[in-house]
């Protein structure tokens, strides 16, 4: 397989359509939820970032700022055959890289309980009391970048 290329993106891209695509089949789909789910009222306000290779989204993060120094990581979400792999991370930590070239000082999010040892191995920590969120458990955290 080609060695996934990262790009930021905007909704209206070639890529986004596969984006929305991967979104829904990784995170949506499962919960029983619509297709119409996948998209957020503040798409245009927020970096995507996608890992694509030959036309094909396979991952992707995107970011929506709520202040100067910071906002929120959402929608991450990596193709099934390639999850386990390290491409999540790499998604992150570009992101994290681009944030800080922008000047953003701290990321939060809302993570699914069972991806918690995920966000804490690239340095996130829990806050707050778990919750329920589109049907399944989460907990926030949040890093200083």
């Amino acid at each position: 397989m080609v060695e996934p290329v990262l790009d930021f993106i905007r909704p209206g891209h070639p890529l986004y359509e596969g984006e929305l695509e991967l979104r829904f089949r990784v995170l949506r789909e499962p919960l029983g939820h619509t297709r119409a789910s996948v998209k957020f009222p503040f798409e245009d306000d927020s970096l995507h970032l996608v890992a694509h290779a030959e036309g094909t989204v396979l991952g992707c993060v995107l970011f929506h700022p709520e202040d100067s120094h910071g906002g929120r990581l959402f929608q991450m979400a990596v193709s099934p055959s390639l999850q386990g792999k390290g491409l999540g991370a790499k998604l992150v930590r570009a992101l994290e890289d681009e944030l800080r070239t922008r000047g953003f000082r701290h990321v939060h999010l809302h993570a699914r309980a069972p991806v918690v040892p995920f966000y804490e191995r690239l340095g996130y920590t829990l806050y707050g009391e778990p919750y329920e969120e589109v049907g399944i458990p989460h907990r926030n955290m949040q890093r200083d970048l």
